[in-house]
């Protein structure tokens, strides 16, 4: 099991992922029970989706991983952590459990180390959001692990956690992120096949009204 907290941050789009890095390490890196430290800032290299166009990605997020959630509450309690909070603005602060799902030609997942990620949020309300959740893991997964050169398949499924001197949780109903090795390969993926059967997968879904935002996005490992 993988816990993951998702954080994202009020900053101006110019500001240096770099400098962004270094606060998360000064906040986070001593965390008791912190697995791994990634950050995640808009691609540097153009890409591109037949069926989404969502223009700018956040300007930055990090996902903090722990083995479980009495572990992130653990270290959520650190002054460290509540410090940090305040320290890099965070807009909003996330649990969620992290599934992974294999690649096809692979029986277990690979461990991530791509860097190239396509970051894919559901957001509420939905008509019936335990159908949504049970119809979308149940068929989209095995698509996403068909896209040509994917390397990591994540589904992310939020837990009812709330930091109380934290910002608030993204209304989030579930998420997925597919992982490439740069923008080339993921250019070549969503010019496949798979990619107009995913759409198709996509409509036949339970009606949900909330947001549905795809943003590409370089992962950078700080910790772990």
């Amino acid at each position: 099991m993988t816990i993951v907290c998702e954080i994202a941050f009020v900053v101006p789009a110019k500001t240096a992922a770099s400098a962004t890095a270094t606060g998360l390490q000064r906040s986070f890196a001593t965390l008791p029970g912190l697995a791994w430290l990634d950050l995640y800032a808009p691609a540097a290299e153009a890409s591109y989706d037949p069926y989404v166009q969502e223009g700018s990605a956040p300007a930055h997020l990090a996902m903090l991983a722990f083995a479980s959630p009495e572990a992130l509450a653990q270290a959520a309690s650190a002054p460290a952590f509540v410090a940090g909070l305040s320290r890099l603005s965070a807009a909003s602060c996330t649990a969620m459990l992290c599934v992974p799902h294999p690649v096809v030609g692979e029986s277990t997942a690979a461990p991530l180390l791509a860097r190239f990620s396509y970051v894919v949020r559901y957001h509420r309300p939905a008509d019936d959001e335990a159908a949504f959740v049970r119809h979308y893991l149940h068929g989209h997964p095995p698509l996403l692990g068909r896209l040509p050169g994917v390397r990591n398949v994540m589904n992310y499924i939020p837990l009812p956690w709330h930091h109380a001197e934290g910002p608030p949780a993204a209304d989030y109903m579930l998420g997925n992120e597919v992982v490439f090795a740069n923008a080339a390969a993921f250019a070549a993926a969503m010019a496949s096949p798979v990619r107009h059967e995913l759409r198709t997968h996509y409509r036949a879904l339970p009606r949900f009204t909330g947001r549905n935002t795809h943003f590409a996005m370089d992962r950078t490992r700080l910790v772990g």
